[in-house]
């Protein structure tokens, strides 16, 4: 399947990058960690290197082009023979106006600047034009925002490493919770005993030799998220983008030692409550084994944990990058009676209304 490439966030400020140097063609093979291309802003210069092996199926900007953060870079498949999917059925890729470098619209956007009232000396406004306007119409001391620190003083001597791939992972799933989604949290108190007799039934009827609750439960998830208006993101640019996923893929956590994997079961939607089950338990299985691919951790739309096997009663997750929702299930109380099911969701794409009703929809098991 093929898998996009975004532009990554560099600067908190920029909402652009520019493409400096573009370091494959279509055609070409790569391996996990090749450098694909070179991303640049006023402050910083990048490296985005391939996450899994591949080929280079389409490259969907060019070489000193200015695009919009998250924007389709490029797209990589697993055969060079594959054909990357079309603007509509997925992520649409952004590309921001060229009209001017990222340089010049960090300027603009800091003294609050129209580029209109720019003059420029060539096609595309440079950083040069807009230095040479602001020496003449001197901005006011307070337009300009207080710089951010660009270094962390650490509080006694330490020794630095790489981190891991897992942990580059989770820190991108943080930061972009943190720099993009409007992260929202709730939760609701439920009655588990009619998922616990429904998993039993599913269990019995089926003879497996695991229980399906938390499988079920993410299936239903998957069935109802196009309803509910949680399959869907928001691409953020000069104009922001809803972005309605046309396929449900579900992100699960898997817990295998120290390392947390976020496996990903693709058109969870169109499966059959049996079929998921056996997915989702496949991928668990490679999970345990440390055997997972790039690909089956990678284009989650939805999301689903648990911290039910530690006890834990409570917990707020943090959401997968583009996804709307990620739904907390937890261990119930000692009465077995009760029990809370959470979600943080993106409150760019759902009210609390929405939230709670299909937190609603969870709680209840379906008929299998």
């Amino acid at each position: 399947m093929a898998q996009p490439v975004h532009a990554p966030r560099v600067n908190n400020n920029d909402d652009v990058v520019k493409v400096a140097r573009i370091c494959v063609q279509v055609g070409d093979a790569v391996a996990a960690g090749d450098l694909l291309m070179e991303l640049e802003t006023e402050k910083a210069t990048v490296d985005v290197e391939a996450e899994s092996d591949g080929y280079v199926l389409a490259v969907a900007c060019e070489q000193g082009q200015d695009i919009a953060v998250g924007a389709v870079a490029l797209w990589l498949g697993a055969t060079p023979d594959e054909a990357p999917p079309q603007a509509s059925a997925g992520p649409v890729t952004m590309v921001a106006d060229s009209g001017m470098t990222a340089k010049a619209r960090l300027l603009l956007r800091r003294h609050a600047l129209s580029a209109g009232a720019v003059p420029r000396t060539a096609a595309r406004l440079t950083a040069a034009d807009v230095e040479a306007y602001l020496a003449l119409h001197p901005p006011a001391a307070s337009s300009a925002p207080t710089p951010r620190r660009s270094s962390i003083e650490l509080p006694a001597p330490a020794e630095t490493s790489p981190l891991s791939s897992t942990a580059r992972g989770m820190l991108a799933t943080v930061t972009w919770q943190r720099d993009h989604a409007a992260a929202a949290y709730l939760e609701l108190e439920y009655d588990p005993r009619p998922w616990e007799a429904a998993a039993a039934a599913f269990m019995r009827e089926r003879r497996l030799l695991f229980s399906p609750l938390l499988s079920l439960m993410a299936h239903r998830l998957a069935q109802f998220a196009h309803n509910a208006g949680a399959n869907a993101t928001v691409l953020e640019g000069e104009t922001a983008q809803l972005v309605r996923y046309k396929q449900a893929n579900l992100g699960f956590t898997v817990q295998a030692g120290e390392v947390l994997y976020f496996c990903v079961v693709n058109a969870a939607d169109t499966l059959a409550a049996s079929d998921f089950v056996h997915k989702l338990f496949y991928l668990q299985r490679r999970a345990m084994g440390h055997n997972l691919t790039s690909a089956e951790m990678r284009g989650a739309t939805i999301g689903f944990t648990s911290m039910a096997r530690w006890g834990v009663r409570r917990h707020q997750p943090v959401l997968a990058p583009n996804t709307g929702v990620m739904i907390a299930h937890s261990a119930s109380a000692p009465d077995g009676e009760s029990a809370i099911l959470g979600m943080t969701y993106d409150h760019r794409l759902l009210s609390g209304f929405d939230a709670v009703r299909l937190l609603k929809t969870l709680t209840q098991p379906g008929s299998y």
